[in-house]
């Protein structure tokens, strides 16, 4: 039994019947997204483990469909445009609840805390997605479809932190009539809000200190779509005080988890 043989039993078993073709040309697809500028034909089999016979023919059929054309270096192979049309179209097809839902109902059984999730809408969060503590007693004031600023909550600091440099200062400059304590902990000034936006980017984490509401405190954190920019962000609110009693170690990982699950089903790649 020769080597293309044994290959083709090995994926009798692996694979369905009639597919094999299918697979491998995926395969192919996958290994040529980690070389944009082409990838030597004996190369590629070597990674797909196949014969370059073999992979020969597989490229010849994805380059008659348009997925695959021959790179300016001799004998490699890169992927076209095609499939960011095809990856756009997908994209747009996602309903982000619909992704994002069994996620979050996750995050809200871990940790038994109210879930929010948010986009944002001009210089406001939008609140889309609410779920109510499993366990804990608090009821936080947020709704559905609610509007919140972005400089007193962890979500609205969120899509700061991960704005243009200059959007704060513009922020500040354009907003300067709605700027208010609401308690002692709210930031009011740009420079320290500046300080805050780094520590945001730097620990892709976001925290409302009572900055809202006495009593309440919320963790944030980023969601990146494949353009690695934050169109969602996701947060856990809960009592103050609670939070000082176990801790906040567990509660942010729990968090950065689900938004880094959720990144990843829209397309994000770290």
């Amino acid at each position: 039994m020769n080597l293309t043989t044994l290959e083709d039993e090995k994926n009798k078993k692996e694979k369905p019947l009639g597919s094999q073709s299918l697979f491998r040309g995926l395969q192919l697809i996958e290994i040529l997204g980690n070389f944009p500028n082409g990838c030597p034909l004996a190369h590629l089999a070597e990674l797909a483990e196949m014969n370059k016979s073999t992979v020969h023919r597989l490229l010849q059929g994805l380059h008659a469909s348009g997925y695959v054309t021959p790179a300016p270096s001799p004998g490699s192979y890169r992927l076209t445009t095609k499939l960011i049309s095809i990856g756009q179209k997908a994209l747009s097809s996602l309903n982000i609840i619909h992704v994002a839902a069994p996620h979050l109902e996750q995050l809200n059984l871990i940790t038994g805390e109210t879930v929010n999730f948010s986009t944002r809408e001009d210089d406001h969060v939008l609140l889309i997605y609410k779920l109510e503590p499993t366990t804990g007693m608090m009821r936080t004031r947020a709704y559905i479809g609610q509007h919140m600023p972005l400089y007193c909550s962890a979500m609205g600091k969120i899509f700061m932190a991960y704005e243009k440099s200059e959007f704060a200062a513009h922020y500040w400059l354009n907003h300067a009539d709605e700027i208010q304590t609401f308690t002692h902990n709210t930031i009011t000034e740009l420079p320290k809000m500046h300080e805050e936006l780094e520590d945001i980017r730097r620990l892709k984490l976001a925290m409302d200190r009572e900055e809202n509401e006495l009593g309440v405190s919320c963790v944030a954190a980023p969601i990146f779509d494949i353009h690695q920019k934050v169109k969602y962000s996701v947060s856990v609110s809960l009592p103050t005080a609670k939070l000082k009693h176990v801790g906040s170690k567990a509660l942010i990982d729990a968090v950065q988890d689900i938004a880094g699950r959720i990144s990843q089903e829209i397309g994000f790649v770290s």
